[in-house]
């Protein structure tokens, strides 16, 4: 059987670990035994001393509780590495539904959330098995335009990433510094053809910030109905149809917003994008992508798949964490904004025990996991699946065809769910269901979560 990923124990980072957590056990007991001995010494004319005594003692023992439990995490740092030339060439891949989520336009960038689009678009993954979702929960009419802008030059800067290998496939990167190495001339057509991509980068930036520039496009709008839009899609795209680019299904969403509704923030809007790209894809793994983190990787997806696609892991694996990397940090990082304490130290030491918790971005995640144990069968998962998931008959549907998304494809075109769609992104489809109390409780603070790991593990 062909091995897709190993997995060990880094040493001698383990080992030197461990004799400091034991050697500064050892010294908070003997600490310990200081304090006590010596209040139970404060007797007579030392009365006063004994309060402040006790204080001490005691946060001194909250402190050491602390240390206590940052110390699993130091335990067992593991490396893993990934073999993806081991996946059989003729594998049939799972597809991957990608959802990024953007709010405001003002705060964030269009065109950057557009680079993390088109980045996610052009991963090394079979076009057809993979589903792009922009989650639009400002609902403002720079981003829809955007989205039409960055299908189109994604028509002329995915055929030339494939064709030249790119590795940096955020075009903003590719065009920096950062990419140099990449633009060197390897011959006069990569030349010509890589002025030809910036030319039209440039147009495309050009006219989403003009666009941008009328403050009526930038508004956040938070009174609004849904819409959910097909940009691109590449089903039922005839053989010879040589104008068509192979491209990624690419799904536009704002879901609908209204004062008396609790949205749930970033919670809500993967819920929405769960329920329609359910309907539309349905992609058994799910990438999930802050809207200013674009793929640095364009293989992170056939790697996730090495994990996810190994039998022996898969039964008991909800998601494949990657860690975030960061650009133009100063080089003196004293506060870590980088935060290299988590992903360069914690992470490891968690993985050697159970898992990482989630960064918030980054995460290709089982599908199934959102609904519940991911192991349990259909019947288990549709018992009462009205009052959990709502009155939509299609997605109720899907749920029983995860790992089956092309038998749905067969039954109806992709236009004939927009409707329904709709529906599943509107407010009223959560009243009297579980969405929002059990389905992607954890996401409404993800981000809080890891700044708050960051703070108890020091």
């Amino acid at each position: 059987m062909n091995i897709f990923h190993t997995c060990t124990v880094q040493q001698p980072r383990a080992t030197l670990n461990r004799i400091h957590s034991l050697t500064h056990f050892l010294v908070i007991l003997v600490l310990f035994y200081y304090r006590i001995t010596r209040l139970l010494l404060f007797t007579g004319d030392f009365q006063v001393s004994r309060f402040p005594w006790i204080l001490m003692t005691i946060s001194e023992f909250i402190l050491a509780f602390i240390w206590l439990l940052t110390q699993p995490f130091r335990w067992r740092p593991v490396s893993r590495s990934v073999i993806p030339e081991n996946i059989p060439k003729d594998i049939n891949f799972p597809s991957v539904d990608v959802f990024i989520c953007t709010t405001d336009p003002k705060k964030e960038p269009t065109v950057e959330v557009m680079n993390t689009v088109l980045s996610a678009m052009a991963l090394d993954y079979p076009t057809e098995k993979l589903a792009v979702y922009l989650s639009d929960d400002g609902g403002s009419a720079v981003t829809f335009y955007a989205i039409k802008e960055a299908c189109a030059f994604a028509k002329l800067w995915i055929p030339f990433c494939i064709k030249y290998g790119i590795k940096s496939r955020c075009p903003q990167a590719f065009f920096s510094k950062l990419s140099d190495n990449e633009r060197l001339p390897r011959s006069e057509e990569f030349v010509a053809e890589e002025e030809e991509v910036k030319v039209n980068y440039e147009e495309f930036k050009r006219n989403v910030e003009i666009f941008a520039e009328q403050e009526e496009n930038s508004r956040v709008v938070h009174d609004r109905s849904p819409h959910v839009e097909i940009i691109h899609s590449n089903w039922n795209i005839r053989e010879n149809n040589e104008d068509q680019a192979d491209l990624p299904l690419l799904v536009y969403v704002s879901r609908e917003k209204r004062p008396s509704h609790h949205h749930r923030f970033k919670a809500g809007a993967l819920n929405t994008l769960l329920r329609v790209s359910g309907i539309l894809s349905n992609g058994p793994y799910i990438l999930v992508l802050d809207c200013d983190m674009y793929c640095n990787d364009p293989t992170s997806a056939r790697q996730a798949m090495c994990f996810h696609l190994d039998p022996q892991l898969s039964q008991n694996l909800a998601f494949v964490q990657f860690p975030q990397i960061f650009y133009n940090i100063s080089t003196n990082d004293i506060y870590d904004a980088q935060v290299r304490s988590a992903f360069k130290t914690k992470w490891q030491g968690m993985d050697g025990i159970r898992g990482p918790i989630f960064s918030g971005t980054g995460f290709y995640l089982k599908r199934k996991a959102m609904y519940g144990n991911p192991n349990q069968d259909a019947d288990n998962l549709l018992l009462e699946s009205y009052k959990k998931f709502g009155m939509s008959g299609e997605f109720i549907e899907s749920l029983k065809l995860i790992n089956e998304q092309d038998v749905a494809r067969k039954k109806k075109s992709l236009y004939a769910f927009l409707q329904e769609a709709t529906l599943l992104a509107s407010c009223s489809h959560e009243t009297n269901t579980r969405w929002g109390k059990e389905r992607l409780d954890i996401c409404l603070s993800l981000s809080q979560e890891a700044m708050l790991f960051r703070m108890l593990s020091y």
